[in-house]
């Protein structure tokens, strides 16, 4: 019982993480967003600005696939799920082998 308390801490602690980082990443965005937006304004330059809406467009990109990574896919496709996964196919592959086993037994050699 020990060690699934352990996983379970494990687990517990890695989606912590994950959530974290996420979070982190959305303060980063938005603060260099605001720092990049109000520097363009205050700094008038001749550039093209269209370079900050691509840049902070493909930066809040990244974060919506960091944000699909924690909440969709790691949440639905954990231990459990590879564990699972596993269970089934280890049971498919012992059917087939029953199958054939039982053609073997079956048929008689001449």
């Amino acid at each position: 019982m020990e060690r699934e308390q352990h996983e379970l801490y494990e687990y517990a602690r890695r989606r912590i993480q994950q959530k974290k980082r996420l979070y982190f990443h959305f303060v980063i965005l938005i603060s260099f967003s605001l720092c990049l937006f109000i520097s363009t304004k205050i700094f008038t330059t001749e550039i093209n600005q269209n370079w900050l809406i691509f840049g902070i467009t493909f930066w809040a990109f990244l974060f919506l696939l960091h944000f699909i990574k924690v909440y969709i896919t790691d949440r639905f496709m954990n231990k459990n799920w590879e564990r699972e996964q596993i269970d089934r196919l280890v049971s498919l592959q012992e059917k087939k082998i029953n199958e054939l086993q039982k053609k073997i037994n079956e048929d008689p050699t001449p």
